[in-house]
């Protein structure tokens, strides 16, 4: 009998243990493709709970590189069936422009991508750092079934201000 208790606290304990890191993880961001809205350094919340259902344009998502395995944190800018392209730098989804305060234009100015469709069940991911990210323009659409994670929070911002 006495058993019991230390049973009960040690399942609680794992329980925990595991929610922590299935379901919500600190996570310090090591790259600055998505900077200013999540930079090197920055210290945010990644839910791990069902993030690939309801997927939308502006979702900041985490997933496995598809060219190296690494963890990659992007944002999304198009779902299964919308057309997204770059214009003189200037995103386009399904053929007109997207108001992205915190792209600096000026870096990617004269740049031109696509436009592309994207297939249904993946997303289009790009970094906010257009200039600098590795995303969906190189590695293509991302299956929604990569996404492993979602941006929750941010606990602490290295961003300048």
């Amino acid at each position: 009998m006495r058993w019991r208790p230390v049973v009960a606290v040690a399942v609680l304990v794992a329980g925990v243990a595991t929610a922590r890191f299935t379901v919500c993880d600190p996570v310090r961001v090591s790259s600055g493709s998505m900077a200013p809205t999540v930079c090197t350094g920055d210290v945010v919340a990644v839910d791990h709970l069902g993030p690939r259902r309801g997927l939308a344009v502006d979702d900041i998502v985490t997933f496995a590189s598809p060219t190296d395995g690494s963890e990659q944190i992007k944002r999304v800018v198009a779902v299964g069936g919308q057309k997204v392209g770059i214009a003189d730098a200037v995103l386009e989804l399904d053929g007109h422009p997207v108001d992205e305060p915190y792209v600096d234009r000026a870096t990617i100015d004269g740049v031109y991508f696509g436009p592309v469709v994207v297939p249904q069940g993946t997303v289009f991911v790009m970094g906010d750092n257009r200039e600098l990210s590795v995303d969906s323009r190189a590695f293509g659409p991302l299956p929604v079934d990569a996404v492993d994670g979602r941006l929750a929070a941010t606990f602490w911002s290295a961003c300048p201000s």
